[in-house]
């Protein structure tokens, strides 16, 4: 068996803070839990855990080492003991079936449990494995499943936390969820498997597993393969490491980038995000894990970007929400069928979305026929009384989150604060049974689909391989690379020649930070490469390497925050202390690489500026990395700036000052590595913006698609992007030519090739991407004025050419919501247009649509 990598280059944090002893922990036995006297965990003496089976028999022996004999059987597991192989015990028969027998045999206790979420060790629950308390607590009926449990979050950085010998070793944390899993099929009833459900929107949420940029790096390659690539891995990783669900894709839509979230999702583009979304969810489903996308609907749209916790003044017409937010929906349920999704906290027209049947019940399942199961956003439920109150409550709450279509609750709170108002209700009969059997349905046939009631446990020796294999780490180096945008490059000034520099200075708050690329919602502890490190590590051609000196020049916010975001004050003595080093050592220094950007929600820094609850009221560099940019220009030594951000910031005095500015949204372990073989030239950065780049925040709303002259230029007022939707440059140059549209008349169900040739007229290698745009000449209503439908990644070496081909489907591409709100084709004249952005059309044609 191949053994698991504790050298290997992500796993480096975790030997030396934790050091080897963690790989070979002991697990107690059940006698020495029976009389444990743990001093680190006082929850464990007074909560005796259980777990027959020991992790050294599991480990020799495999998932075959059973407790129960007389359940176990040749295909099958007798669940509720009877003796006797009963429908919903039977792999042959139809799911449908096995669901109908089921709640035939289920109480209403057993019902609801399946309900609701436990959130796992740390979060809700003490215990790491099931303790006796189990026998007593909901869990004895079952549970819907358990979130986050052992992956390390809010912990793995603590070696005192008991679970620690889980949470760091891949064969120990399948071996514990195995056990866990064992109380649900041996010790409740009917035995009804437990789903375990977890992160992993750049990676599956452990510390044991392959980090990768945010999404919106990951959109930024505009390379559908790498996408697909990304969520292969993490639902491989996520299934070998023992849980069944990933709460992942994002699929709501940037529309303000004030917006705390935006390095989670996608672009600024519906369409876009729905190509996106269906490859990411199709390849974490692929692996045998439930991909539960979120946050359904109209989440991304809050007033102001305000994001108090409720998240509620969603701006959006009903028209709207069908062009921008619902539409990439209805892409991904039709084409990737996601099991589960994830309700938002906000309401819509004056109804929370998770009490709200039309949109969950009328658009998601009978519009859109979603078949899984609904789990609320954190707080969902509570909100309805305690934020927008529209429950008295929280058994009103509950009462009208049910009715409305939710399947499970999901919040950091214990499960009898939904369960036991829950179960009042329905012995009421103020929530009729059918629609609490309809829910658990829901549930039911998610687990059933997954295989859980059949083969409930996971393998503990293919664990240690899967995580982290050095294909997942080669792709997500693959990844920080294809995450890159060249957003300025005035002379050529880059790439830079290596042998030029002798002594390089390099400051900036993220120039040596790791926080970004270990925030929540993703892997905890990958080992990653800074900018800083990369530069000191970094080889010459005649093997020598750079003198680096270092200064960090200035936090990422200052001691004002983020009261200084409206009223600017000059640096305190102690920020000027630090400015001045970075200075001093630019003027040194024969370059100055400056690293400004943001650091995220869930970082150790003293202050984060982007992620969860993290929204702005302004779209500079935070505190004064302006002022570190400016100064290090007003040095006039040769310098580049570097941006790691999560938004896309108004870098106006780095535009306006530096030659040359390398940008990547959060771009992963390697984004450091990535960033240095750019700046020198060893990668060619190819990336595309998935946002618009605005240069200041009284241009908002300013996204792509814009209604006609919604950005019309002025002599009053500021006007035009930085960089536009679709925007980066590239050490090389591409031609574009022969466009040709056949046919180039169609009908309105038709369909038209769009060929051309792109040629790399430049003297490197590098990655065109030309994207597909149409213009509706005459409409109805007022639509969108461009709007992306297709593009490619197209791979040249110099002075190569290739046809490309790309598509227009009319049913597809063309449509509009009319004046009754119905999704039309329109007859008409569209524009074709190639472009290397938004606002760079090389190409043009006209087809016409009968």
């Amino acid at each position: 068996m191949k053994m698991m990598k504790w050298n290997h280059p992500l796993r480096v944090l975790q030997l030396a803070v934790f050091g080897t002893a963690v790989a070979v922990a002991k697990t107690p036995t059940q006698d020495q839990n029976a009389g444990r006297n743990d001093e680190k965990s006082k929850q464990d003496q007074s909560r005796p855990l259980i777990y027959p089976v020991s992790f050294d028999d599991c480990k020799t022996r495999g998932v075959d080492v059973i407790t129960r004999k007389d359940i176990y059987h040749d295909g099958w597991i007798d669940l509720n003991k009877n003796g006797k192989k009963d429908v919903y015990e039977d792999p042959t028969q139809a799911v449908e079936k096995r669901i109908d027998d089921l709640l035939g045999q289920m109480t209403v206790d057993e019902k609801t449990a399946q309900m609701v979420t436990l959130y796992g060790y740390n979060r809700v629950t003490p215990d790491y494995l099931p303790s006796k308390a189990w026998f007593k607590e909901v869990q004895k009926d079952g549970i819907g499943n358990i979130d986050e449990h052992l992956n390390g979050f809010n912990y793995y950085d603590n070696n005192k936390m008991p679970g620690n010998q889980f949470a760091l070793d891949p064969e120990r944390l399948v071996w514990a969820l195995n056990e866990t899993r064992r109380f649900f099929i041996e010790d409740t009833r009917l035995g009804v498997p437990c789903e375990f459900t977890n992160e992993g929107l750049r990676g599956t949420e452990t510390a044991v597993s392959t980090g990768f940029p945010v999404p919106l790096a990951q959109a930024s390659s505009w390379n559908r393969e790498l996408i697909r690539g990304i969520a292969e891995v993490a639902g491989k990783e996520t299934y070998a490491l023992g849980y069944d669900s990933l709460y992942a894709p994002l699929i709501d839509v940037v529309r303000d980038p004030r917006w705390g979230r935006c390095e989670e999702m996608f672009a600024e583009c519906p369409w876009l995000v729905g190509e996106y979304a269906t490859l990411a969810v199709q390849a974490i489903q692929a692996q045998g894990v439930t991909s539960s996308p979120k946050h359904f609907a109209v989440y991304s749209s809050a007033m102001g970007a305000r994001q108090g916790y409720s998240r509620t003044d969603p701006q959006s017409t009903p028209r709207m929400n069908e062009y921008i937010h619902l539409w990439p929906w209805r892409r991904v349920m039709r084409d990737a069928k996601p099991e589960g999704v994830m309700c938002s906290y906000n309401d819509y027209d004056g109804i929370p979305i998770a009490a709200n049947h039309y949109f969950l019940t009328e658009i998601l399942r009978k519009q859109m026929g979603f078949e899984g199961y609904v789990v609320s956003d954190s707080e969902a439920v509570e909100y309805l009384h305690q934020k927008h109150h529209v429950a008295r409550d929280q058994k009103e709450a509950v009462r009208q989150t049910v009715l409305a279509g939710l399947n499970v609750r999901t919040t950091f709170r214990t499960p009898d604060t939904f369960i036991d108002p829950l179960r009042e209700l329905v012995a009421e009969k103020a929530l009729p049974m059918e629609v609490i059997d309809a829910r658990v349905r829901d549930v039911l046939r998610v687990k059933f689909r997954r295989g859980l009631f059949d083969k409930p446990y996971r393998s503990i020796q293919t664990a240690g391989e899967v995580a982290l294999a050095d294909a997942h780490v080669a792709l997500s180096r693959k990844a920080s690379e294809q995450a890159l945008i060249l957003l300025k490059n005035e002379d050529r000034f880059l790439p830079l020649a290596e042998d030029r520099y002798q002594t390089i200075a390099v400051c900036g708050p993220n120039a040596d930070s790791v926080e970004y690329a270990r925030q929540h919602y993703g892997p905890l502890t990958n080992d990653t490469i800074t900018v800083k490190r990369a530069l000191e590590e970094y080889r010459k051609k005649d093997g020598t390497s750079f003198k680096v000196l270092y200064a960090q020049g200035c936090e990422f916010t200052d001691d004002r925050w983020p009261e200084s975001e409206i009223l600017p004050m000059a640096p305190n003595a102690g920020e000027r202390r630090m400015l001045d080093a970075a200075v001093a050592n630019a003027k040194q220094a024969d370059l100055t690489v400056v690293v400004v950007g943001d650091t995220p929600y869930g970082s150790k820094a003293r202050r984060t500026t982007c992620g969860e609850n993290n929204s702005r009221t302004g779209l500079d560099l935070a505190g004064h990395q302006d002022l570190l940019v400016r100064e290090i220009a007003a040095t006039g030594k040769p310098f580049v700036v570097v941006h790691f951000s999560g938004r896309p910031n108004a870098l106006n005095w780095p535009n306006a000052v530096a030659p040359a500015i390398l940008h990547s949204f959060l771009p992963g372990p390697f984004g450091g590595a990535a960033a240095v073989d750019a700046l020198f030239g060893k990668i060619n950065p190819c990336g595309k913006t998935p946002v618009n780049f605005v240069k200041t925040t009284g241009q908002l709303p300013l996204a792509f698609p814009a209604k006609p002259a919604a950005n019309a230029e002025s002599e009053r007022s500021v006007s035009g992007y930085l960089w536009p939707f679709g925007f980066g440059l590239s050490y090389t140059t591409f031609n574009y030519s022969n466009l040709k549209l056949s046919p180039p008349t169609i009908p309105v169900d038709g369909k038209c090739r769009v060929t051309f040739t792109v040629e790399n007229t430049g003297d490197r290698a590098g990655a065109a991407i030309p994207q597909l745009y149409f213009q509706d000449v005459v409409s109805s209503v007022t639509v969108y004025e461009t709007q992306l439908r297709d593009f490619a990644r197209v791979e040249l070496q110099p002075g190569e050419a290739k046809v490309v081909t790309l598509e227009i489907d009319a049913a597809e591409d063309l449509w509009l919501i009319d004046k009754d709100m119905n999704k039309v084709v329109e007859p008409g004249v569209f524009r074709i247009l190639i472009g290397a952005s938004s606002q760079d059309f090389r190409l043009k044609a006209k087809l016409l649509v009968k």
